[in-house]
């Protein structure tokens, strides 16, 4: 597991070394009101796109067979082109509302995500980690490369969301070419109907179970920036939307590859002690670097942001000092979902993550009231730290009962 996980935490250093250098040039090419406006649809675009295949996606690493596996593929395709479609349309209808026409390109916006998420986790069950970091590098440093470009050409918000829609569009080919079935998408597109239908019943438990839990978990972004917006202003929706952005890079970086290596292993473990074994370890290695991350924010947020945005983002900083908590809890946290799938307790974390969005919110909504934006941030960073250490708790004492694993 750690050589896989250090073949993807290369490639995701790369991909998450371009936006932080970019970064300072992006804020100077697009102005918090723009990067707001692109935060809303973006932030929407990814609720959606999160379970844009249903979560039918995250079985394929539990399929042995790969004509199975192909044909759950080609499930989780058919499902997406029914969600892009519907996408679109909301779109559309959501563009004529507000007068907002960034929300035209939504259709697309949800193709890309969730299409580069199917294509990684194809990638994954097929153990194709130099493609999986590649496709990193690809998505996220493709994406920040096309925003300089388009601001550089005036594209406006535009710029902005273009850049990560053909970057993860990219991303998807380029796995898609990397990691073929034995007998080309061909053969996978061109599943019958019945054989799809007998899969979606035996793995049902991800679009019922694990579907709510993971647009729940997408919602609360959704939410804050549309509770900001609308009580605070489209400039504190991108403050807030910047500073989560950058904050959050880390934990995308480190736990996106240890996620990628830890649910086969933890999928393939011999035993709950093995599992458990685990998952302790890689808690005790994300709490090592969550908390230097959360000290230095602490100490330094506002001065690091505004010497490398700009001064017209000072506010970011300081949003970053009260958020520090939150980062550091949402660090360790992040890369740990897929225990909760290996050890099919779907339900269970369906119910703490309910718990958790209410708590995010409660958080947030009396912190905007009692203090404004810095009052929101820390609402969240108290409400989450609570509801996290939960569930650390929770993981690190699970209990194996009857052949399953049950707390």
């Amino acid at each position: 597991m750690l050589r896989a996980t250090l073949t993807l935490l290369a490639g995701g250093a790369l991909a998450q070394l371009l936006p932080l250098l970019l970064g300072p040039w992006i804020t100077r090419l697009y102005s918090p009101i723009e990067f707001g406006h692109f935060s809303l649809v973006w932030t929407v675009a990814t609720n959606v796109a999160v379970v844009g295949c249903a979560r039918y996606e995250f079985a394929l690493p539990l399929e042995k067979d790969a004509d199975q596996a192909a044909r759950l593929m080609a499930l989780c395709l058919r499902v997406l082109a029914a969600v892009t479609l519907t996408s679109a349309l909301i779109g559309w209808a959501w563009a004529t509302w507000q007068d907002l026409d960034l929300a035209l390109w939504l259709g697309l916006a949800v193709l890309a995500g969730a299409l580069a998420q199917a294509m990684t986790l194809w990638a994954t069950r097929a153990s194709a980690f130099h493609a999986l970091a590649a496709a990193r590098l690809l998505q996220y440093g493709g994406a920040s490369l096309l925003q300089v470009a388009l601001g550089l050409a005036a594209f406006s918000a535009v710029g902005l969301l273009l850049g990560p829609i053909l970057a993860g569009l990219a991303a998807a080919l380029w796995l898609a070419t990397v990691a073929r079935p034995v007998n080309g998408w061909r053969s996978v597109l061109g599943q019958d109907r019945a054989g799809l239908v007998a899969l979606a019943r035996r793995h049902k438990d991800f679009p019922l179970l694990n579907t709510p839990h993971a647009f729940a978990g997408a919602l609360q972004d959704s939410v804050a920036l549309l509770l900001l917006s609308s009580l605070a202003g489209d400039a504190s929706a991108g403050y807030w939307a910047l500073a989560l952005r950058y904050l959050k890079a880390p934990a995308g970086l480190v736990g996106g590859a240890l996620s990628q290596t830890l649910y086969p292993r933890l999928v393939a473990a011999r035993s709950p002690e093995e599992a458990l074994r685990l998952v302790r370890q890689a808690m005790a290695a994300l709490a090592a670097f969550a908390v230097p991350l959360a000290a230095v924010l602490t100490v330094w947020g506002p001065s690091l942001f505004s010497w490398a945005f700009g001064e017209r983002w000072q506010d970011a900083g300081e949003l970053a000092r009260a958020l520090a908590p939150y980062v550091a809890v949402h660090f360790i946290a992040s890369p740990l979902a897929v225990t909760t799938m290996a050890w099919q307790a779907q339900g269970w974390a369906l119910r703490l993550a309910l718990v958790g969005q209410v708590a995010f919110v409660g958080g947030l909504g009396i912190g905007l009231l009692q203090g404004g934006l810095i009052g929101a941030a820390w609402g969240v960073s108290v409400t989450m730290t609570l509801y996290f250490g939960y569930y650390f708790w929770a993981l690190a004492h699970w209990k194996h009962k009857d052949g399953l694993f049950a707390t």
